[in-house]
């Protein structure tokens, strides 16, 4: 943003307009304008602008009913754009009332072409900032959601992200389907071949994992030690287990040798899957999770390295 800037200007005043949007140009910047208030609310929702030129006393909406329709906007979408109002007059109350309809700075009219470009300058420095700390942000996000050594989701955001899944479901009356796998008889693995091969296993697995999933909604995670939970949004029970044994084909296609399996002699995994139908009543995601947790249970005590599939 520091070299380009696309500057939405609200005036009503053509000349004022047309000296305006030649300074902003002349200082590299495109402009799209709009001669009043609900002009300046559709054009701000069409082009997304990084600026807003926004005059105070214009017919229908005046600048300040202006200004907090587009910070109504911009929090909806997590967004914060500079505005700045332009005014021939320029007091105190003026002042506050501007900043408390969400405007940034105020400009005198009539603005000279100096002044302007080192306020658009200052402006986009402060965007950028912004930006950057917002990017840093939801990267620190991010990194509080995954887990370090498989890279998967962790326990906290797989809980989250049921919670919403469980929502959605019910908002949209599609099922929602659930997996938890354990790899069989991990502790003799980790015991017998040590940790740093234990974690190798734990890495691989969940890659396997991720590339069985096919669609951007499907959320894996390690749910714990040697246990995994997949979320699968929009899936009945008869895709969810499907999916299930292609990751359990999956994993045994890795050979990982395991000669201390009662399971088997190459590292397996057990499996219990269950489904959620929004037309089933007294039922809620923690429902679902101990279904799935039964039908794992299930797995292991049947000779594991199976899929077990647990009813709500």
């Amino acid at each position: 943003m520091d070299e380009f800037m696309k500057v939405l200007l609200v005036e009503d005043s053509i000349a004022s307009l047309q000296v305006t949007q030649r300074f902003v140009e002349d200082a590299g910047h495109s402009v799209i304008t709009a001669r009043d208030g609900e002009q300046g609310i559709q054009q701000f929702l069409t082009h997304n602008p990084d600026l807003v030129l926004l005059d105070v006393n214009m017919p229908n909406m005046d600048g300040y009913q202006c200004a907090q329709r587009i910070r109504e906007n911009c929090q909806q979408g997590n967004l914060w754009i500079p505005i700045i109002f332009l005014s021939a007059e320029i007091t105190e109350d003026a002042i506050v009332k501007g900043i408390d309809s969400g405007g940034d700075d105020y400009l005198p009219k009539p603005v000279t072409q100096r002044v302007l470009s080192a306020k658009l300058r200052a402006m986009s420095r402060i965007a950028d900032m912004r930006k950057e700390l917002e990017e840093a942000s939801a990267r620190l996000k991010l990194l509080s959601s995954i887990d370090g050594l498989t890279q998967l989701y962790n326990r906290r955001h797989f809980d989250e992200v049921l919670e919403l899944e469980w929502s959605r479901a019910e908002r949209t009356q599609e099922p929602l389907s659930l997996i938890l796998c354990d790899i069989d008889h991990f502790k003799a693995f980790n015991d017998n071949y040590g940790h740093v091969a234990g974690d190798d296993a734990l890495v691989r697995t969940s890659q396997t994992i991720m590339h069985t999933l096919q669609r951007p909604t499907d959320l894996a995670a390690r749910y714990g030690g040697e246990e995994f939970a997949i979320i699968l949004p929009a899936t009945p029970t008869v895709g969810a287990m499907v999916v299930a044994e292609q990751m359990r084909k999956a994993m045994d296609a890795l050979a990982i040798p395991h000669d201390y399996s009662n399971a088997s002699n190459i590292v397996s995994m057990s499996i219990g899957v269950s489904s959620y139908y929004p037309a089933q009543a007294n039922s809620s995601f923690v429902a679902l999770l101990d279904a799935a947790d039964r039908g794992l249970y299930r797995s292991k005590k049947n000779s594991h390295n199976r899929i077990e599939m647990q009813p709500l």
